[in-house]
């Protein structure tokens, strides 16, 4: 499953993002990671999550990068991405391609992935519209 939550600066993504972070890891399901450019969110999260300061540049990386973290550790059931358009580059195009290519491999595998995407919802592609919370 992919989410996506989406608005401009300032608008209370991150703050959502930390709120659900704490939700994953209170329900106990199993391992959650946190991926983000800064380390930032160290104070605001539970001392169970697993936080990475990542920075790739591009959204095929950003894929990569995101499937060995899975491939990794089967146990993890949530993953949270802040800050992904600056983790992986503004092309909105490129990254509805990732999020496509996520979707299916999260669906087949059954863990979820969040993402914050600092953007004007009416700017993204018509296809991510179903992934938007």
């Amino acid at each position: 499953m992919i989410r996506l939550i989406v608005g401009l600066k300032g608008s209370g993504k991150t703050t959502r993002l930390i709120e659900m972070v704490n939700e994953a890891v209170a329900a106990d399901k199993g391992d959650v990671i946190c991926v983000e450019k800064t380390t930032k969110l160290n104070n605001d999260l539970d001392r169970r999550v697993r936080l990475i300061d990542y920075e790739v540049g591009n959204f095929d990386g950003l894929y990569g990068f995101l499937t060995g973290l899975y491939a990794a550790n089967y146990d993890t059931t949530d993953i949270f991405v802040d800050q992904t358009l600056k983790i992986a580059g503004d092309d909105l195009t490129e990254l509805a391609k990732m999020i496509e290519r996520l979707d299916a491999t999260a669906a087949k595998e059954g863990f979820a992935i969040t993402f914050t995407i600092s953007a004007d919802p009416s700017a993204l592609p018509a296809a991510l519209g179903k992934y938007v919370i």
